[in-house]
C-alpha cells in the first residue's frame, strides 16, 4: 500500500532561496527500461529520488534484474545501477501505484527478451485518455500479437521482432519510445513517421546509440532504424527536469517578492517557455549554463496571454497547470487552449473554490490546429484575473502530480494554511518537497 502523505502550506509571504532541480523524470525511468536492453550492466547518474523511479525499480526487479540505487541519506540524486544478465521472469504484477505508465513501455523491453511477456493494465491519472491503442498496433507492426486482458497486457512473438514501416497517429512520446524498444533489436530497418522530438526522446536516442543501436533522425519528424544483434551496457548521465524547473519558475514569478535561484537544469531545455513567460512579465536571469534565476517585485504586473498546449517544441502540456494559476494574478483576461489531453483542466474548479474566475469551455479558444476539435471535450478555459486566492478549512486532495504542484503554488499565494491530501501523488514527480524546498522561505510541513 502507498503511504498516504499530507502537506501544510502556510501561504501570503514570498518565496526565497535556491532549489536544485532533479533529474527528467520523463527520462530517468525510460533509460531503466533501456538499461533491461543491454548485454551488460549500466551506470545511471543523476537518477531523481522520486516515486515513479521507485516503482520502475521494483517492476524492473520482478524480472530478475539486479538493480541498485546509491545515494546519501539526505541526497535526492543518486546513480542506479542495472544488471540485466540475471533476467529470468517475462511476468510483472501491478506495483504500488496503478497509474504509472511504465508497464505498457515495459512490455516491448519484455518482448525484445522473452517470446510470451505479461504487464499490469494501467489507469493513468484523471486528465485523459492513455493511447495505449498506439502501443498495441507499433507491437503489431513488429510482427508481434497482443492480447488485452482486464487487468493485464499479454504479447508473444513466433521468433523475432521484424523491422516495419509505422505512422504513429499523433506524435506520442510514450508511443515513439515503444516503436524505440521495438526497433533497436529488430530484425532489418524500421521506418517510424510522426514521432515525438521532446529533449527526453533526444537524449533516450543519445543512449541507445552508446548501447550501440543505430537510429537516424529525419526533420520530418521520422526515425529510421538499423537493427542490430546487441546492445551494451553504458553509463549515462541523466538531464535536469525541465518541467520541474518551470514549476518553480512560476512559483517565483506569481508569488509578488518571491527570488528563486534554480541549479541543475540547462536554460537550453527551457525553451519556448521563457518566451511565454517574457509575454506574462515575468522575469528571469542566466547565471550559467545549468543555472536561472526567476524573480519578481511587489509592484511587477502579470500581463494576459493566450496559452496553447503543443507537442514539442510547442508548450508543453506539463507545463499548462502552474502557468494557469499564474494567470489568475494578471491584469486581464486569459485563453488557455490544451490541445495535448481532451481533460486536462479538472483541477480549475478547486481553483475557484480558491478564488480564482475560470470558466470550462467544450470549443476550441485558439488558433492551432487541434485534434479535439468537434468532439466536445472541456479543453478550453478563460482565465479572468486579478483575483484574490483564499486557503480552504477543508483539505485538498491533490488528483495527479502536475496539478498537485499547480494547487501547491495557489497555497502559497493564498493567505492562511491549506493542507494538501494525498500528496504522495506528487511526490511521484517532485520527491519529499518539504525537504527539498529547505533552502528556501517556503513554510511547508509533511505528515504521513
Amino acid at each position: 500500500m502507498t503511504t498516504k502523505i499530507r502537506y501544510k502550506i502556510r501561504g501570503g509571504t514570498p518565496i526565497i532561496g535556491n532549489i536544485q532541480c532533479l533529474g527528467a523524470k520523463n527520462l530517468a525511468t525510460k533509460v531503466m527500461l533501456a538499461s533491461m536492453l543491454g548485454s551488460t550492466e549500466s551506470t545511471l547518474w543523476n537518477m531523481p529520488y522520486i516515486g515513479d523511479v521507485e516503482i520502475t525499480r521494483k517492476m524492473i526487479e520482478m524480472t530478475g534484474a539486479d538493480v541498485k540505487f546509491d545515494r546519501d541519506d539526505n541526497s535526492h540524486f543518486g546513480k542506479v545501477t542495472i544488471d540485466p544478465r540475471s533476467i529470468s521472469k517475462a511476468i510483472v504484477v501491478l506495483p504500488d501505484s496503478a497509474t504509472n505508465r511504465i508497464p505498457i513501455l515495459l512490455l516491448s523491453v519484455l518482448l525484445q527478451l522473452f517470446d510470451e511477456v505479461e504487464v499490469p493494465t494501467i489507469t493513468g491519472d484523471e486528465i485523459g485518455k492513455r493511447k495505449v491503442d498506439f502501443h498495441v498496433e507499433a507491437i503489431r507492426m513488429f510482427n508481434g500479437e497482443v492480447e488485452v486482458g482486464n487487468n493485464c497486457f499479454r504479447a508473444r512473438k513466433n521468433h523475432k521482432l521484424s523491422g516495419t514501416h509505422f505512422t504513429l497517429p499523433y506524435p506520442s512520446v510514450g508511443a515513439t519510445e515503444t516503436c524505440l524498444f521495438l526497433a533497436v533489436l529488430a530484425d532489418g530497418m524500421s521506418v517510424i513517421k510522426n514521432i515525438a522530438m521532446e529533449p527526453e526522446i533526444m537524449h533516450l536516442i543519445s543512449m541507445l546509440r552508446c548501447m550501440g543501436a543505430v537510429i537516424f533522425i529525419n526533420p520530418n519528424r521520422e526515425l529510421i532504424v538499423h537493427g542490430v544483434k546487441q546492445l551494451k551496457g553504458v553509463n549515462f548521465h541523466v538531464i535536469g527536469d525541465r518541467i520541474e524547473a518551470v514549476s518553480w519558475a512560476l512559483l517565483a514569478c506569481t508569488v509578488r517578492g518571491s527570488d528563486i535561484t534554480l541549479q541543475g537544469i540547462n536554460p537550453e531545455l527551457l525553451g519556448i517557455f521563457l518566451s511565454y513567460l517574457n509575454m506574462a512579465g515575468g522575469r528571469f536571469e542566466i547565471l550559467s549554463e545549468n543555472s536561472i534565476r526567476f524573480y519578481s517585485e511587489y509592484n511587477s504586473v502579470i500581463s494576459p496571454l493566450v496559452l496553447e498546449t503543443d507537442v514539442y517544441p510547442g508548450f508543453s502540456t506539463d507545463w499548462q497547470q502552474p502557468f494557469t494559476v499564474m494567470l489568475t494574478q494578471a491584469r486581464g483576461t486569459s485563453v488557455v487552449h490544451e490541445t495535448v489531453y481532451e481533460n486536462r483542466l479538472g483541477y480549475t474548479d478547486m481553483l475557484n473554490q480558491l478564488g480564482a474566475d475560470i470558466s470550462i469551455f467544450h470549443s476550441c479558444l485558439g488558433s492551432s490546429n487541434c485534434r479535439y476539435r468537434g468532439y466536445y471535450h472541456p479543453h478550453s478555459a478563460i482565465v479572468k484575473g486579478k483575483t484574490e486566492l483564499h486557503a480552504l478549512k477543508e483539505p485538498i486532495v491533490v488528483p495527479d502530480i502536475r496539478a498537485g504542484l499547480a494547487y501547491l503554488i495557489a497555497a502559497v499565494l493564498a493567505k492562511g494554511d491549506t493542507i494538501l491530501d494525498d500528496a504522495d501523488k506528487l511526490e511521484r514527480g517532485y520527491g519529499n518537497i518539504p525537504q527539498r524546498l529547505k533552502n528556501t522561505t517556503l513554510e511547508i510541513t509533511r505528515e504521513q
